[in-house]
């Protein structure tokens, strides 16, 4: 690695640093003035808002906008350093545009490995404080959200032939009431079972059910069995008969893709929404390459109107990245759009727009 490597990614790295912690301390002053009522309703203190909350949504949000500022910062160091004519003085030493990318690809890779890591496994951890808080305090002051500890009546199915149901159930204790399976072959029912109770045991991560009915239908005859007390394995888990929109940001990717493979078993109707959850965190920090690259070039060019001009076309590509992303977002989630497709989507599309630009700029 040369000096002019090092400079480039020392520029690059503190400068946004200095966006990184601009914007957090932006956003958190324009979220708090939102939520001060919320948080006065509370009656919890200042510390506890920011553990139970902040320590949470400060990484949800900056993971959000990390592709964007690190678009930003790109533009503007190098729109400072094409003002200097340093860029010019490089290139002009001989160094070829494609080597003079060289740090920009370097440092690119760095920040889109680290974001792809904090997306598997470090956001979801702190996605579990910031939407604990939201469901219990914000959403439930609006009317958003069904903050109970109760529900009752919920029927799902565990595969394509068989379908549980519970009358009541407690998300705190983990126990229920009134509990059946029922599994068909074809419309005929087949086998049916009844617990009067169901209750989650932590020792053996399986369910504890009691006083049951057990019976095995074949045509006009049956079988009847009654239990006191059974530990069966069955693939649903606590967090499955909660009622949490939440859920998928608060779970790690490989809890995720298991959530997934079960909600596809049941014929669950928010398949679609998970996959895009799964796929954009692996498109998410392929973003902050694409967009390192597209800033490094549109940058590089000295022209009038300087780090205005150079910041004014980063805030137009950056709108245009976002209102992309959403609506690939919207249509998967509302209508039929391949979720791998809207995720990937605004990479597809900005990823030709960087290899045109580095195409013009290089010769």
């Amino acid at each position: 690695m040369k000096i002019i490597d090092g400079y480039i990614l020392k520029k690059f790295f503190f400068t946004f640093l200095f966006f990184l912690l601009g914007a957090t301390v932006l956003v958190v002053i324009i979220d708090l003035s939102e939520k001060t009522d919320d948080f006065a309703k509370t009656h919890l203190s200042y510390s506890a808002i920011i553990e139970q909350y902040y320590f949470g949504f400060i990484p949800h949000i900056d993971a959000m906008l990390f592709p964007l500022f690190i678009f930003l910062s790109v533009i503007f160091f190098t729109s400072i350093m094409a003002n200097r004519s340093e860029i010019i003085a490089i290139l002009s030493s001989g160094i070829s545009f494609a080597r003079f990318l060289k740090p920009y690809i370097f440092g690119g890779l760095i920040f889109t490995i680290f974001l792809w890591w904090c997306n598997q496994y470090v956001l979801p951890k702190a996605n579990q404080k910031w939407a604990t808080f939201n469901s219990k305090y914000i959403d439930f002051n609006y009317g958003g959200y069904e903050n109970t500890t109760t529900i009752s009546n919920k029927y799902f199915k565990l595969d394509s032939f068989s379908y549980a149901g519970v009358r009541y159930y407690d998300t705190i204790n983990r126990t229920g009431s009134n509990f059946f399976i029922q599994r068909f072959n074809n419309t005929q029912l087949v086998y049916n079972l009844r617990a009067q109770s169901i209750a989650w045991d932590t020792a053996t991560k399986k369910w504890r059910l009691n006083n049951i009915i057990e019976r095995k239908i074949n045509g006009l005859h049956q079988q009847i069995k009654q239990i006191a007390e059974l530990k069966m394995n069955f693939n649903f888990k606590p967090r499955d008969l909660q009622i949490d929109e939440y859920m998928k940001d608060k779970l790690s990717t490989p809890e995720l893709n298991e959530f997934i493979q079960l909600e596809k078993l049941r014929g669950a109707e928010d398949v679609n929404t998970l996959l895009l959850e799964k796929h954009t965190r692996n498109a998410n920090p392929v973003s902050v390459f694409i967009l390192t690259i597209i800033g490094a070039t549109i940058a590089s060019r000295k022209i009038r109107g300087g780090s205005g001009f150079h910041l004014a076309v980063g805030v137009v590509i950056c709108f245009v990245y976002i209102l992309v992303s959403r609506f690939s977002s919207v249509f998967s989630m509302k209508g039929n759009f391949n979720p791998f497709l809207a995720a990937w989507l605004p990479n597809i599309i900005f990823g030709a727009l960087a290899w045109y630009l580095y195409r013009r700029y290089s010769k």
